[in-house]
């Protein structure tokens, strides 16, 4: 079994934070291969950075069993799974999914205040009404989560704060680059803290070893083709 452990963004080394995180749980016979867009923003902090990581996230649906989309924001999330050959999970999808399984109700740390909105949106659509009690965010950039030695401390500070705030039972971590903190943070509050890069690897295995993928009837069935012009010109399908 190949998982495909995709980085929206174009920073090499947070590619090999999320790529330690997926092998760290992935099962026995399991190959995890992270790989980094070849197009886009370095980070996504926006609705034009997710909307510009689109391309390059399409670009590498291949060569594997099932995919992982290792964003928050799971950025162009449906579209990937009209077009992969296996299940393609994104890790806001998989956390809050998790997150529901081990708690009444779960808050989202996150990065930028400015993502919260569309965190806010995603557990609207993954999880029951209510489920997401806050969505609260550290104002640390992304690309500082790896390089500010603070970053892990102010997280679980502020995963402190949400728990009581909120009155919620688990934590989900709102960014690919927190990967690395979730022991840690679980160990400090105990209470879960799910890690959407992990959850989301699980997940995909699972439905590999279960036999299933994305249904091809409906909204999800291949796109029409037609022609593609300039830069996207590579993605017109025949």
């Amino acid at each position: 079994m190949r998982i495909r452990v995709i980085n929206p963004n174009t920073t090499e080394s947070m590619t090999a934070l999320i790529e330690a995180s997926a092998r760290a749980v992935a099962g026995p016979g399991v190959v995890v291969e992270a790989v980094t867009s070849s197009m886009g923003p370095a980070s996504i902090e926006s609705h034009y950075d997710e909307a510009l990581a689109v391309p390059g996230i399409l670009a590498v649906l291949r060569d594997a069993d099932g995919y992982v989309l290792a964003c928050f924001g799971d950025p162009g999330l449906d579209a990937a799974r009209e077009v992969a050959n296996g299940p393609v999970v994104g890790i806001a999808e998989a956390a809050m999914h998790a997150a529901t399984l081990v708690g009444r109700g779960f808050s989202v740390v996150t990065t930028l205040s400015r993502t919260r909105g569309r965190a806010h949106d995603l557990a609207g659509r993954y999880a029951a009404a209510g489920a997401c009690r806050g969505v609260h965010a550290c104002d640390i950039p992304v690309l500082e989560l790896e390089s500010d030695p603070a970053a892990r401390k102010e997280v679980v500070a502020l995963a402190r704060h949400a728990l009581e705030h909120d009155d919620s039972d688990a934590i989900v971590l709102g960014c690919a680059g927190m990967a690395g903190f979730a022991a840690v943070a679980s160990a400090e509050l105990g209470v879960p803290v799910i890690d959407g890069v992990a959850a989301a690897t699980l997940l995909v295995q699972s439905l590999i070893t279960l036999g299933v993928r994305t249904s091809a009837r409906g909204e999800y069935a291949p796109p029409p083709p037609k022609p593609y012009t300039g830069m996207l010109g590579d993605f017109a399908r025949e």
